[in-house]
């Protein structure tokens, strides 16, 4: 075994996927230090920039007073504080469903989910690009897992026809977190529909970010609970805090929480945490400039990416009045060569990671640009005037 992982750490070196972990000395912001230097960060997923927020932290505080740190057990224990049940309520009301679930992290939520609604007989249709953690419940579910183009609904639609009624589930990112793509939604829900499949989508880079008071994509689409039965939202990103949830009909809550192992046998989120997302949504819904001043900074971006011949993926061109996400990748394919940008970026004070496979396809090794409401329009300038000179 040591001969194994002493060959395969040899491996990730030589062949430039390596990873490193970067130490933080300061507090999640637009400027952040690491080993005592200053960047520019533009790899957050602090869409926002509501992790920092003295509303945020003042609400931390008060609910560390009341409740403590944690919370002490699983919520089906004695871990399920008053706070947690609100949070919940608040969270099944911002997107227009009947109730929500509280889970400890979105792997987790998307673990539990489709292991308690999918077994073997069943199967599941994933987008090709869905986040990591759908496809590693799609296969610990022990279901038939199929895997159909990105965006491809006549390819989906074919792969439905040869699977069994009544014993499916379609599941799709709502936001690529790679791509930064909206999904199809609404061809999913009428093709879901008309095949009695089951939909569900995680909306982790969705919610917050678009739609009438970010509420994502399903908001954006104005699809409701029976388009979209399922949905799977984070914490950790526009929210600026940490946590999932997943909403939907009372039925389905109340059968995850008997059936969602990821939810049952865990520790409770800690209450101040929950506090604290009370705190963030009620900012979300509020302040509709944050999305405003985020969408102007990316078409900024975009526009002057496009003018310097930048390699951009295909779907972002900034034109038209539809949302654009703040997930922008520069392709550039060559693991090495993204390596090496990124490190040139870094020695300038720009802090943007390298994503290589697996994360991405095989030769997609890319440069994952995420803007926030904090950063400048000075800052996003100076961005793009440094990435000329590298690429």
């Amino acid at each position: 075994m040591e001969r194994t992982i002493t060959s395969r750490l040899a491996l990730q070196r030589q062949s430039h996927l390596y990873r490193s972990r970067r130490i933080r000395q300061s507090s999640q912001d637009t400027t952040v230090t690491i080993a005592g230097k200053s960047y520019v960060s533009f790899c957050s997923n602090d869409y926002l920039g509501l992790a920092n927020h003295p509303a945020l932290i003042r609400a931390l505080h008060l609910g560390a007073e009341q409740y403590g740190v944690g919370s002490g057990a699983s919520h089906l224990v004695s871990g399920h504080c008053a706070v947690h049940h609100e949070l919940e309520e608040a969270l099944a009301a911002f997107t227009q469903r009947r109730k929500a679930l509280l889970f400890s992290s979105g792997y987790m939520a998307n673990l539990g989910v489709i292991s308690a609604l999918a077994s073997p007989g069943n199967h599941i249709h994933e987008d090709r690009l869905n986040h990591a953690s759908l496809i590693d419940a799609g296969l610990l579910s022990r279901a038939r897992l199929h895997r159909y183009p990105h965006g491809d609904i006549q390819a989906l639609e074919r792969k439905l026809g040869k699977s069994p009624q009544h014993q499916q589930l379609i599941i799709s990112d709502g936001v690529f977190s790679m791509d930064g793509d909206i999904a199809p939604v609404p061809e999913l829900s009428m093709l879901a529909k008309s095949k009695d499949a089951l939909l569900m989508i995680d909306d982790a880079h969705g919610l917050g970010v678009i739609g009438p008071e970010g509420r994502g994509t399903l908001g954006y689409y104005d699809l409701g609970e029976s388009d979209v039965p399922v949905l799977m939202g984070t914490l950790g990103k526009a929210f600026g805090t940490f946590g999932a949830f997943v909403a939907g009909s009372v039925e389905l809550i109340e059968y995850l929480i008997q059936f969602a192992r990821t939810y049952i046998y865990t520790t409770a989120l800690p209450p101040a945490i929950a506090q604290a997302s009370l705190a963030a949504l009620s900012l979300i819904q509020g302040e509709s400039e944050r999305r405003d001043r985020l969408q102007s900074l990316c078409r900024r971006f975009i526009h002057g990416a496009r003018q310097l011949g930048l390699p951009l993926g295909n779907h972002l061109t900034g034109q038209g009045n539809d949302p654009i996400t703040p997930i922008i990748p520069l392709i550039l394919g060559d693991n090495r060569r993204t390596l090496t940008i990124s490190d040139a970026l870094n020695e300038k004070g720009l802090l943007i990671t390298a994503i290589r496979p697996p994360t991405v396809p095989v030769g997609t090794a890319r440069l994952r640009i995420t803007l926030c409401a904090n950063h400048t329009e000075a800052q996003v300038d100076h961005l793009l005037e440094t990435l000329s000179t590298l690429l």
